[in-house]
């Protein structure tokens, strides 16, 4: 419940700050007409989003085994994919976020009157989709693994807290009621993150693994089932933060090393030279600006 609470309150901290930037620059430039136009955009990028999500999570049910194996694998890899792409592009992108997007709301001001419904469903919808994916991978995995039914509303309503979380914080930052360094925000939830994206690059692969489509199902790299019983608390506590496996083969262990080093290397190194600019800003906020 917890991992998928952060990954909800980072998404949805996302979205809310593109929402709140396109929101505050249309008020700034006295453009209010416009308003209704983000709304739509917005509603139409969650339903979208909603929509994806009931397909990955009812679709695949009448199908065979090893196809909804392959077909989970398959898109757990793509999270991943997916994630790991966002978490850097996000660390990179967020000093310039602000001057792109009100770049873009000029031209779509000019243009059709969908143009603007369409700069808010793409903002909005990417991270969305995003979400969708990766919190419907993420449940999955905490729901079954270890061979553990658990109730899937529990992750499910740790992730809408987050959203809601994120939909406040968003609001709070709009009527510059708080102010949060978002470069420390997204630097330490990109880091937990990419540990949450490693379990589920596991569990993907061991999906494979049970369609066949990947060797080495029964080669266990170790097995602490009796030690740490799956269903015990310590085990859930750690399947549900860590995507923990008490008896995972070999080749998801090496990818699960393979995936988490270098990319959390790579992470922390883009992150610290990032706080170590030519010229020091001391004081200044990196983040995006959302005053209105």
């Amino acid at each position: 419940m917890l991992a998928n609470y952060l990954i909800g309150l980072r998404e949805g901290l996302e979205a809310a700050l593109v929402v709140t930037i396109l929101i505050a620059y249309l008020v700034k430039t006295d453009r209010r007409h416009l308003l209704p136009r983000i709304w739509a955009g917005v509603a139409l990028a969650v339903g979208v989003s909603l929509a994806f999500g009931a397909v990955l999570e009812f679709g695949p049910r009448e199908l065979t085994f090893r196809a909804q194996e392959a077909i989970g694998g398959v898109l757990s890899i793509l999270a991943v994919g997916l994630v790991t792409w966002m978490v850097f592009w996000m660390a990179e992108a967020a000093r310039s976020l602000s001057g792109e997007l009100r770049g873009k709301v000029d031209d779509a001001a000019d243009g059709p009157w969908w143009s603007m419904v369409l700069i808010a469903v793409l903002a909005v919808g990417r991270e969305g989709l995003e979400t969708a994916l990766f919190l419907w991978s993420a449940t999955r995995t905490g729901a079954q693994g270890s061979g553990v039914q658990q109730a899937t509303w529990v992750p499910l309503a740790g992730a809408a807290l987050g959203l809601a979380t994120a939909v406040v914080l968003g609001y709070l930052l709009y009527r510059g009621a708080i102010r949060i360094n978002l470069t420390r925000f997204f630097t330490w939830t990109g880091a937990f993150l990419i540990v949450v994206a490693a379990g589920v690059l596991a569990y993907g692969v061991h999906d494979l693994q049970e369609a066949e489509f990947l060797p080495g199902l029964h080669d266990k790299a170790f097995d602490i089932s009796d030690t740490l019983a799956p269903d015990s608390w310590p085990a859930t506590l750690l399947k549900g933060i860590f995507n923990f496996q008490p008896d995972p083969t070999v080749l998801q262990v090496v990818v699960w090393f393979a995936y988490l080093v270098p990319t959390m290397v790579l992470f922390w190194r883009g992150a610290r030279r990032r706080a170590a600019p030519p010229v020091a800003a001391a004081g200044a906020e990196p983040s995006p600006s959302v005053s209105h």
